[in-house]
């Protein structure tokens, strides 16, 4: 039993799909009709870059998910993968939303339209330079949430994203931060300062949740009978009315992203297949639990490979 997951934000690389998108005209195709839905070309910047203009938060956002879904619907429409076998679909923040569509939730315009509006929205919320977050690596998540407590008059930081045993990460302001992490340096626990302009899952994205809120309603969601994991509770989300909720909630909620890999786990999942750019995700479950499979999904070779596994 295998369960399909969605990368984020951090998982963008210049040419990411190139290889695809030069062999299939299916990817081509998609990726055209993305760039007339957004009116502006969006292939271009996967593609081509430059760098500087992917990784802006409102380009990012869409383009992750562009290639997930490009490469998700090239599985199912081309290579006949048989996606009604898969027992779970989950995404990790932004990846949520490739997860939603690609479970037919979420109309592969709307989605694309939401995503540019949240990049948007979320880089907006506070004032570029002023936002950041903080990568902290081989400390458990109750030290880190004491030493939070302990100091909340000193600075104020957020667990953004518990994301795998010894792997957490904070939002705050850049000042708080920084205090943080020389108090995480005399605790000898290792932190990286990441490259992001904005404090993403906390409380500072409420200007984004407000945009978000209105626009969500708007969306017109799809039945399904596919089974989503919701970032917020680690568990399931199926009615469209809670599928709403959760996703307004999810802008300043911490991401349990270990929490869900768990769930799939307990209710049976036995393998994971990341489905969109890099092996970010596959690398975080192999943490969570070493027994399970896992198979990352960028090019034509690990197609086949996964073919040859699942037999499809």
């Amino acid at each position: 039993m295998f369960s399909l997951i969605f990368p984020g934000q951090g998982s963008q690389t210049v040419g990411m799909c190139k290889e695809l998108y030069n062999k299939f005209d299916f990817i081509k195709y998609t990726f055209k009709k993305a760039d007339e839905i957004l009116n502006f070309p969006i292939s271009n910047i996967i593609l081509e870059g430059p760098r500087e203009e992917l990784d802006l938060t409102e380009n990012t956002q869409p383009a992750i998910f562009l290639v997930g879904y490009s490469i998700f619907s090239l599985l199912t429409k081309e290579f006949k993968f048989d996606d009604n076998k898969t027992m779970f679909f989950a995404g990790h923040s932004l990846g949520e939303y490739t997860a939603l569509s690609s479970a037919g939730f979420l109309s592969f315009e709307d989605t694309l339209r939401i995503l540019r509006i949240r990049g948007k929205a979320m880089q907006s919320s506070v004032p570029k330079g002023e936002g950041g977050m903080i990568a902290v690596l081989g400390s458990k998540i109750e030290i880190i949430e004491s030493l939070l407590k302990e100091n909340e008059t000193k600075y104020e930081c957020y667990i953004a994203n518990d994301n795998s045993d010894g792997q957490l990460v904070l939002s705050g302001i850049k000042k708080d931060l920084e205090k943080f992490s020389l108090d995480l340096k005399k605790n000898s626990i290792k932190n990286i300062i990441l490259p992001v302009s904005a404090p993403f899952h906390c409380k500072l994205m409420n200007k984004a949740t407000e945009i978000m809120k209105t626009e969500i309603e708007k969306l017109n969601f799809l039945p399904s009978k596919k089974i989503l994991i919701s970032n917020v509770t680690g568990k399931t989300m199926t009615e469209t009315s809670l599928i709403k909720d959760l996703l307004i909630k999810q802008i300043e909620s911490r991401v349990k992203w270990r929490n869900s890999i768990k769930y799939m786990i307990e209710k049976g999942t036995k393998s994971f297949i990341e489905i969109g750019p890099g092996k970010v995700l596959s690398g975080l479950v192999k943490r969570i639990d070493k027994t399970v499979k896992v198979s990352a999904i960028n090019n034509e070779e690990d197609i086949t490979i996964l073919k040859n596994t699942h037999g499809f």
